[in-house]
């Protein structure tokens, strides 16, 4: 494939959008609009990218720079002609030129791909992606002659009754020979009501000058979706979502409930791995095989083993391991290593703590910055209690030590293996090995208080 290089149009304020930041940073899953179409291009092999900026343009610049974007200033929107112009030192005669728009998130690497093919078979000047639309309203309309050859791109204003009906539109999208594309440009006018240089105007000027222009008919009309308001963005959303779900359970994994299952983009999710409803899963997250995830789960950037069971559960920038059960009603806090077999059960919280295979913690327990071993046994309210007011400490609680109901360890403290703690505790100092420690005060009986008072 001949090389190309890349222009995103980004210049515009999205006045419809109602928002002080600007329209391409909005976000589809966590991520901006325009960062979805700068994948696309990079997933495509382009050369290199060039964003046309204006509308609050150092706010866009700061979000998604990186060492293969130039950006180029268009302080005035005179179209988008005119936004191109601005790109005028980026063209070369000898490679292709993409242009795209940072308001289109749904594109896909394949569409973009088969744009391409099709330039380079039919050695065309420039190649127009155009959709066959219900409600062609508001587009450009792709006019042809009898042969099915492209004739002209006619704006819905200034269209007849009879083009109107015309449901092949102008998608805005165009792949142009560099050389071609640079002489249409110096030839481009702004003889129009509006006073702007329109780009689809550089395809009338193509063909008078005996250039070759066709219209590719995309099969996927979704990946050329633009956004201009919140409720495009939301359908945007949605179109994404199903698109997103679509790939696991053709992969092998079964989604419940797909209309309330939100998957981000870069999330890994082995076969026969099951999808409760109401389940998000977010980031870099990657889970295992034969795992059930959910329902009323949040998943964020974590990593999870084979046959884990994890319901009703937030769970964030942690590990869990093979077959181990989590939930209802747990909370994983960051920098947790939670180990083979182990269970985290209902009302349980977990931060900045190792959790070695086997070990259990059932219910209405705390543990904060600990280091715990294999086969442990947390009795229900226990707490490792990891600050003093003023820094945090850490818990050292070795293998197979049973921690008894409604204990508090002091850190720093360490308990070593094999070592019991007798309900109502407060350990303040280490425990040796194999032994009972009991901190509280000893049971008393007093006679005859109960009529006194």
């Amino acid at each position: 494939m001949k090389s190309f290089k890349t222009i995103i149009l980004a210049a515009g304020e999205g006045t419809r959008m109602k928002s002080k930041k600007p329209k391409v940073l909005h976000e589809l899953f966590h991520t901006p609009m325009i960062s979805h179409v700068i994948k696309a291009a990079e997933c495509c092999g382009t050369e290199s990218l060039c964003i046309v900026v204006g509308h609050k343009a150092e706010e866009v610049k700061k979000a998604i720079s990186n060492d293969n974007i130039s950006f180029v200033l268009q302080e005035q929107q005179l179209g988008t002609g005119h936004a191109v112009m601005q790109a005028m030192d980026f063209l070369e005669d000898d490679k292709n030129i993409l242009i795209l728009y940072g308001d289109t998130p749904l594109i896909t690497k394949e569409s973009l791909q088969e744009l391409l093919a099709f330039h380079e078979k039919e050695n065309n000047s420039v190649s127009i992606v155009s959709a066959i639309v219900e409600n062609p309203s508001g587009y450009g309309h792709i006019i042809r002659d009898e042969k099915g050859n492209f004739l002209k791109n006619i704006e819905h204003k200034d269209a007849s009754e009879q083009q109107k009906q015309i449901k092949e539109i102008n998608t805005g999208i165009y792949c142009f020979k560099g050389s071609e594309l640079k002489k249409a440009l110096s030839k481009l006018t702004n003889h129009n009501t509006q006073g702007e240089y329109y780009l689809p105007d550089t395809l009338e000027i193509i063909l008078q000058s005996s250039g070759r222009v066709n219209a590719l008919v995309t099969t996927d009309a979704d990946a050329f979706f633009g956004v201009n308001s919140r409720v495009q963005l939301a359908e945007a959303t949605a179109i994404m979502q199903n698109r997103i779900n679509q790939k696991h359970m053709e992969n092998g994994v079964t989604i419940i409930a797909p209309q309330s299952t939100w998957i981000d983009a870069n999330v890994e999710i082995g076969q026969d791995t099951i999808i409760q409803p109401n389940t998000i899963i977010e980031g870099n997250t990657i889970i295992g095989e034969d795992c059930m995830v959910g329902p009323n789960t949040k998943l964020t950037d974590m990593e999870i083993g084979n046959g884990v069971q994890i319901q009703y559960t937030s769970a964030t920038s942690s590990f869990i391991g093979n077959n181990a059960i989590v939930g209802p009603f747990a909370y994983i806090r960051p920098d947790c290593h939670i180990g083979d077999g182990v269970k985290v059960g209902d009302f349980v919280e977990v931060k900045n703590s190792t959790v070695g295979n086997g070990t259990k913690i059932p219910h209405l327990t705390y543990i904060g910055d600990t280091d715990a071993g294999e086969k442990i046994n947390f009795g229900c309210g226990s707490i490792t209690v990891n600050y003093d007011g003023s820094k945090k400490h850490r818990t050292v609680v070795e293998d197979n030590v049973f921690v008894g109901c409604n204990t508090n360890l002091v850190a720093p403290v360490t308990v070593k293996k094999g070592s019991y703690i007798a309900a109502g505790s407060t350990i303040t100092k280490n425990v040796p090995e194999d032994v009972l420690a009991v901190a509280r005060a000893r049971q008393q009986i007093i006679e005859g208080w109960s009529k006194k008072h």
